[in-house]
């Protein structure tokens, strides 16, 4: 089910009147109903994906409670082990599956070597991405022990399955979310006047800026052999813009969401493009992912403690990871460590986190210089965008040499005519990469639906 879709717009209001209206007053039916509304607004799209969320929240609510009860530390890791081998294992046959095939063939067919492995039409289950690791990082908690496993399964169930964020994040962590199950909710008119506004400003961006951007990115990028180099500069800019809009828009609106029903949820993002260097970008993007790969991935790696050398290559290995969390590509690892080699400099001089305090430009020289290094750090990151939107190394590689020629400023126009059509990069909500639109016919059907 869609955010901007009639479908959900009956849904909330019938969800909003039950919860407050009718289970106000008993804790455990209202958590029931998130429940249950949470599975219709998810099954709305595939209802057999439904038993991969419902196997992930028996797995790891069943492994937090053998891990509250076990000593033995061999026994432990075994439990943390089933945890992520059962969420690791769903996103990896779901996502990657066909990627590993594929590569794996022509990797052997250069060196002379013939497999007959064949590719599996797989429909990529909504949210997976999401979800998985929402649910795996209270496993990892409570294995660390900065977490007690909970015994309420519905009130555990809900947190997995909540449905503004189920789908599109931000990722919870346990320790923020769970608890919020365990209390009674009171109906405040503050935070659900609140909460209308960021759902209003979401909106605003994902279907004025992110929608209207993405009429000419998808133009501009389609038909990138014909395009002089300005043109794919300006598209480069609006693709920026676009994916901002979609993922902040709907981080948005889940937000607002998640107040209308008495609940906080993290910022996710925090004006990224007014960043002066890419650690800072790094700090106010897709803040939820970001620290959630900084605490389960980055940390236990050894972080920066142990040397310059093993900081740059758990740094490497942070940025590749999310490049890669983000499709089954070679795009987006191409992504991630051209952010890692924008990371790695300020890392090795010990300024990766200058720029921490709150920005407050004013008319003076300092003024000036922060908005010229703001300036610098939107560029390079729209630099790195152009691999995340290119179709494929080839293509982002052609647009990098179009954009560094002389064509760069040449005069382009926009055609305006009903040649230029939207077809939804992300397919709204769903945020699907171009692997999976390409391959999968259910989300040609819905791009053409809405």
């Amino acid at each position: 089910m869609l955010f901007n879709s009639i479908d959900f717009a009956i849904f909330l209001p019938i969800v909003f009147f039950l919860y407050w209206f009718v289970t106000a007053k008993h804790l455990k039916t209202q958590n029931i109903l998130i429940v249950l509304s949470s599975y219709v607004f998810y099954g709305w799209w595939d209802v057999r994906f439904l038993s991969l969320i419902v196997i992930s929240t028996f797995i790891d609510f069943c492994v937090g409670i053998k891990l509250g009860k076990e000593e033995n530390s061999k026994k432990r890791k075994q439990l943390l082990l089933l945890s992520v081998f059962v969420n690791l294992g769903f996103l990896g046959f779901f996502k990657y599956y066909n990627f590993f095939v594929e590569n794996f063939v022509e990797a052997f067919s250069f060196l002379g070597y013939t497999f007959n492995v064949k590719t599996i039409n797989i429909v990529l289950p909504v949210g997976i991405s999401f979800y998985t690791f929402q649910t795996m990082s209270y496993s990892i908690d409570v294995y660390r022990g900065k977490l007690q496993p909970t015994k309420d399964f519905i009130a555990f169930a809900a947190y997995v399955s909540f449905f503004p964020q189920l789908v599109a994040g931000p990722i919870e962590r346990a320790t923020n979310l769970l608890p919020q199950f365990y209390y009674k909710r009171f109906f405040s008119y503050d935070k659900a006047i609140d909460g209308m506004r960021q759902i209003l400003w979401g909106f605003f961006k994902k279907l004025v800026i992110a929608d209207n951007c993405a009429e000419f990115v998808n133009y501009i990028f389609g038909n990138s052999d014909n395009m002089p180099g300005s043109a794919l500069a300006i598209g480069t800019i609006f693709f920026a813009f676009q994916i901002y809009g979609d993922f902040s828009g709907y981080s948005d609106i889940a937000i607002g969401l998640a107040k209308l029903f008495g609940f906080s949820l993290m910022q996710n993002f925090a004006f990224p493009y007014f960043s002066r260097d890419i650690a800072e970008f790094w700090r106010r993007w897709h803040i939820s992912l970001s620290t959630w790969f900084r605490d389960y991935v980055y940390i236990p790696l050894g972080g920066s403690k142990n040397g310059t050398a093993k900081s740059i290559r758990n740094t490497l290995i942070i940025f590749l990871v999310s490049g890669f969390w983000h499709g089954a590509n070679w795009t987006f690892l191409v992504w991630g460590f051209i952010n890692a080699l924008l990371f790695i400099p300020l890392l090795i001089s010990d300024k990766n986190r200058k720029n921490i305090e709150i920005i407050k430009p004013s008319f003076n020289f300092r003024g000036i210089y922060e908005i010229i290094k703001m300036f610098a750090t939107f560029l390079i990151t729209c630099f790195a965008w152009i691999f995340f939107r290119a179709e494929n190394l080839n293509h982002a590689l052609k647009i990098v040499s179009r954009i560094f020629s002389k064509s760069l400023f040449t005069e382009f126009h926009f055609p305006i005519s009903n040649d230029i059509k939207f077809d939804s990069y992300y397919s709204d909500i769903f945020y699907k990469h171009r692997m999976d639109w390409k391959e999968t016919k259910i989300w040609n059907r819905m791009g053409s639906k809405y």
